[in-house]
């Protein structure tokens, strides 16, 4: 495995000083936010498009420091009854995809996204809950209306550009447990799978280990966010899991989010390493810093050391001993 960058942290940087400071800093990829949530800092989506010598550049750019590009980001919603947002979503996951395959990088990651509960809705819906029997057809509408119609156009897409799509496993959206990733992957495309983020698995109370061999034994996991999340127990009894208190409040939340091994211990981190191999995962571990307590420099420099010291970067030995 390797170890990687989601580069948004790094947003106030250009491109090329980006670059630098993740190789200066020991690492091997970039994960470039490309639109969306994450914009397009270190992306300029329709130049790239429409001028194969700036997409050879950027590139050379990437593999000149002994980097490559893990994936393309376009975290937004698509499937929105807010319809500018929708639009603008949709057209950068489908641009996305496009660069991703005229530049061989493999995958995009992505949310599924959440639709409202009717055709005339004014904003998304999320139900979490099978009665009243109302949420259930919500729930139902959404994925045989909105969502598995809108993937299967997008895998098609992916599969004409040779990409994988990796969404993204997060509350508030669909597909956010192992369950929903399966069940939409099945209705859809192996293309389909999922951008591992624990950070997201630990707030909903599922085990990221358990995770990587339920959606490994399927080769559904396509790319791997590193984040970790501290869940304060007192605060959880307060507001549940289900917390919607701002992300500013971090002295009563249920959980906020840190960085690696400042939520959970490196033992834990290595077990999802070893997991992930096991699992036959041998691609990028990409870090990614939202810890509210932590700056960039000082959260990004922890992840990198607490990763280091339990990615497995080699490959392994014959069995001399059996």
């Amino acid at each position: 495995m390797k170890l990687g960058v989601f580069t948004v942290l790094f947003a106030d940087k250009n491109f090329e000083d980006m670059l630098d400071h993740v190789k200066e800093s020991g690492l091997e990829a970039v994960e470039i936010g490309t639109s969306g949530y994450p914009g397009g800092a270190h992306c300029d989506l329709d130049a790239l498009l429409n001028d194969e010598a700036k997409r050879h550049a950027y590139m050379k750019a990437v593999s000149d420091r002994g980097l490559t590009v893990s994936a393309f980001s376009c975290h937004g919603n698509p499937l929105t009854p807010e319809k500018s947002f929708a639009k603008e979503s949709d057209e950068g996951l489908r641009k996305t995809i496009e660069l991703a395959g005229l530049t061989g990088v493999p995958v995009v990651n992505c949310f599924s996204g959440t639709p409202g509960d009717q055709e005339n809705a004014k904003a998304p819906n999320w139900p979490t809950a099978p009665w009243p029997t109302d949420y259930a057809d919500v729930l139902e509408w959404q994925w045989e209306e909105k969502l598995v119609p809108y993937w299967k156009e997008i895998a098609e897409l992916a599969e004409k550009n040779n990409v994988k799509i990796g969404i993204e496993l997060h509350a508030g959206f669909l597909v956010h447990t192992p369950y929903t990733m399966l069940k939409l992957r099945e209705k859809t495309s192996p293309a389909i799978g999922a951008n591992l983020d624990p950070s997201h698995l630990w707030f909903q109370g599922i085990d990221p280990v358990a995770a990587i061999k339920i959606l490994g034994a399927e080769d559904a996991i396509h790319h791997f966010h590193a984040k970790d999340t501290y869940i304060d127990q007192d605060n959880v009894n307060m507001y549940g899991l289900t917390d919607m208190q701002p992300y500013s409040n971090i002295q009563t939340r249920a959980w906020n989010f840190r960085s690696v091994g400042c939520g959970h211990s490196l033992e834990e981190w290595s077990d999802m390493m070893s997991a992930l191999r096991i699992a036959g995962y041998d691609y990028v571990v990409s870090i990614e810093h939202e810890d509210p307590i932590m700056s960039i420099n000082e959260g990004f420099a922890r992840a990198v050391t607490n990763l280091k010291s339990v990615i497995i970067s080699e490959s392994p030995t014959e069995m001399w001993w059996a």
